[in-house]
């Protein structure tokens, strides 16, 4: 379902930029994102399609990010909560206050959902469990 007036593409152009300069620059999940991504200019765009693809409906995104976190090493809740706390900061300073509370609400699932199917796949048989709120 497309929703073009939830917010332009350039919102999420400045979004998805400033929050992964936010995160490169944290000292808790920098260098997370700095060992894994080797084209910053790649994934800036794909996460781009992707969050334009969530908010607006667009269906640019292709991919299947699930096994590729599953994959990653040493992932804790903390790191998704520090995840989250960066986005949160990030949607508060574009000044679209329904663009903020739809991207933070879909940043929540999203985060639980990879939560999850990082403990499902490193974990096999145990149930997984949530990021924990702060």
């Amino acid at each position: 379902m497309r929703n073009p007036e939830l917010c332009r593409e350039d919102e999420i152009v400045t979004m998805v930029h400033r929050f992964y300069a936010s995160v490169r620059d944290d000292p808790l999940i920098g260098h997370v994102f700095e060992a894994h991504v080797a084209d910053w200019d790649h994934h800036l765009a794909k996460m781009c399609d992707f969050w334009s693809s969530v908010l607006l409906g667009t269906t640019r995104y292709r991919g299947t990010p699930m096994p590729t976190h599953a994959k990653l090493p040493d992932l804790s809740p903390a790191l998704f909560r520090r995840w989250l706390q960066l986005f949160h900061a990030t949607t508060r300073t574009l000044g679209n206050d329904e663009l903020q509370q739809k991207a933070d609400a879909l940043a929540e699932r999203i985060a639980q959902s990879l939560w999850y199917g990082y403990q499902l796949f490193n974990v096999p048989g145990e149930l997984p469990e949530p990021i924990p709120a702060v």
